[in-house]
């Protein structure tokens, strides 16, 4: 079985890193991200085998009781979503671009596993809520083909939830445009 990942978003960074804190003691899993983002929420990223997740995550929920915003545990993530979320992949451009924009940090990276695992596509970035007034986004590339059947998988799984923003799909980005999302 692949790695989990689980989030906790509060609305509180003392009750955030209070609940981190908590997240760790509670099980073996990777500390991938603590930090505040806009507007003054705090965002909190583990990972591990889906079991120790999960514990993580009820931790951290309890310890942030009223404060926490919204949580998500995704089981067998794509190996290809954290390195976009720390910013660490580089693609090189393709034909399309598709920017996926979400409500919540949380479903960002739904969006990002969903894209992902539904087309050949690569992923640029997942943004989560630094300078974006507490929205996320995802960007891919790809063939027009491909990153549209990837924005539409994100679209029909994040409509029920009524997380989704908006969703563009670039058939063909400006040179220029594509080195300013790098």
């Amino acid at each position: 079985m692949g790695l989990s990942i689980g989030t906790v978003e509060l609305n509180s960074i003392a009750s955030g890193v209070a609940a981190g804190d908590e997240m760790l003691k509670a099980a073996d899993v990777k500390l991938v991200m603590a930090q505040p983002v806009c507007p003054g929420k705090y965002v909190l990223l583990v990972a591990g085998d889906t079991s120790s997740v999960e514990t993580a995550v009820e931790a951290g929920k309890r310890a942030g009781r009223d404060k926490v915003v919204d949580s998500v545990i995704i089981a067998s993530i794509d190996s290809d979503v954290i390195p976009a979320i720390m910013r660490t992949t580089a693609p090189e451009q393709k034909e399309a671009v598709g920017v996926i924009e979400t409500f919540s940090l949380a479903s960002a990276i739904l969006a990002a596993d969903y894209a992902v695992k539904s087309a050949a596509i690569d992923l640029i970035e997942v943004r989560l809520g630094r300078g974006l007034g507490g929205k996320a986004f995802v960007i891919v590339t790809g063939s027009v083909s491909d990153v549209t059947t990837a924005a539409e998988t994100a679209r029909r799984q994040l409509r029920t939830e009524g997380m989704l923003l908006n969703i563009e799909v670039i058939p063909s980005l400006h040179e220029d445009m594509y080195q300013s999302l790098l």
